[in-house]
Formats: structure tokens, C-alpha cells, sequence
């Protein structure tokens, strides 16, 4: 396959770069992205190793695959990485958002509802570096909830007893749906936070 010139001053970014990024970004394993291009896993490894230049027609399979343009791939007048196509940025900001989102389940299961956001993001393979810190960090933020919640209704427990065993009324103990209620609107506002910083991110 012929590449045409690259000017000088320009960082060229290699065809098996943009796929690895790509196929990263779609949460896909080399051997998968073998199985949907229908190419030797071996010869994937060989493009994005960048030590094999693909045929034309094995381009066009893995970008049928990963649904890239072709174009896109074989582009040597810029350094556009595939983090910069719209199809790929979209599906990593549809399951960023759905990760985030699934920890709304504490509404109703507020105990082990982290399991959720864990196990949705432990399924995930070939993230990126920066969306898997980001993901751990919404994982590890509602197991902090969870424990802040847990001690938090037992230090209101603790109040309530010393108050009542002190003065014998219960005129000043503190209902236990006021902080709980509390922290309740706490994690949807980080939530509801956290969504933003992934709109504005990817």
C-alpha cells in the first residue's frame, strides 16, 4: 500500500496505532477484534505493533469492525487519533454515563449497591488508562458512601442514647431520617456531578 508524502513538522500517527486506541476505546481484546474482522489475531498484533504494513483490504475489514472510516485509518495529512472520532467518543461517553448512573441503585438497594458499578465496570475490557481511573473512581466513591452512611447512622445511634441516658427525655435526640435523607441527597448530587465532569471529558 502506497502512503502518500507526510510533511515535514507533522507527527504522522500509524494506522495500527489508531486501531489499538480504537479498539481500547470500544472495550474490545485483540482477540476479538480478530474474530469480528475475521483476521489472524497474530496479524492485529503485528499492525498495532506497527512491525507489519496491512493490506488494503485487511484495513477495511478492521475498520468495518471497529466502525471507523476508512479514510480515517490511512489519513497521513494529520495526527488525529482515533480518541478524536465521534462514533468511538460516544460509545466510551454512553458507557462512562451508564457506569455513573447504575450507582443510583442505592436508592434502593443502599447497602451493596457498589457491586453494580463494579461489576459493570470489571466486564469492560480495553479501556483506556484515564476511563478505567475515572471508573474506580466512581466505584470507590460509593463504597466511601456506603461506609460514610453506615457510621454515620451509628454515631446518630450513639447520640440518641447518651442524650436519653443523660437526661431521660428524648426531646433532643435526632430522628435518624434527617441524616440519612441527607446523605441520600449527597450522593445524587455526586452523582449528578460526576456526569457532567464525564460530558465535559469525553
Amino acid at each position: 500500500m502506497y502512503f502518500a508524502p507526510i510533511n515535514k513538522g507533522v507527527k504522522y500517527m500509524q494506522p495500527g496505532k489508531k486501531i489499538a486506541e480504537a479498539r481500547k476505546l470500544k472495550g474490545l481484546t485483540q482477540e476479538e477484534l480478530a474474530d469480528l474482522s475475521k483476521i489472524n489475531v497474530r496479524t492485529i498484533q503485528r499492525i498495532e505493533a506497527g512491525s507489519n504494513t496491512p493490506q488494503s483490504f485487511t484495513l477495511k475489514a478492521i475498520a468495518k469492525a471497529l466502525e471507523l472510516d476508512y479514510g480515517f485509518l490511512i489519513a497521513t495529512d494529520n495526527n488525529v487519533s482515533a480518541t478524536e472520532n465521534p462514533k468511538l467518543t460516544d460509545d466510551l461517553r454512553h458507557y462512562m454515563t451508564l457506569l455513573n448512573f447504575s450507582c443510583f441503585v442505592y436508592l434502593v438497594i443502599p447497602w451493596v449497591h457498589w457491586l453494580i458499578p463494579m461489576n459493570i465496570l470489571k466486564r469492560k475490557t480495553g479501556l483506556s488508562e484515564e476511563a478505567l481511573t475515572i471508573g474506580r473512581s466512581i466505584v470507590r466513591r460509593q463504597i466511601y458512601w456506603t461506609i460514610a452512611i453506615n457510621l454515620t447512622m451509628l454515631a446518630t445511634l450513639a447520640y440518641n442514647y447518651t442524650i436519653v441516658s443523660i437526661t431521660g427525655s428524648k426531646e433532643a435526640v435526632i430522628r435518624y431520617v434527617w441524616p440519612f435523607l441527607l446523605l441520600y441527597f449527597i450522593n445524587a448530587a455526586m452523582i449528578l456531578f460526576q456526569y457532567r465532569a464525564i460530558r465535559s471529558k469525553f
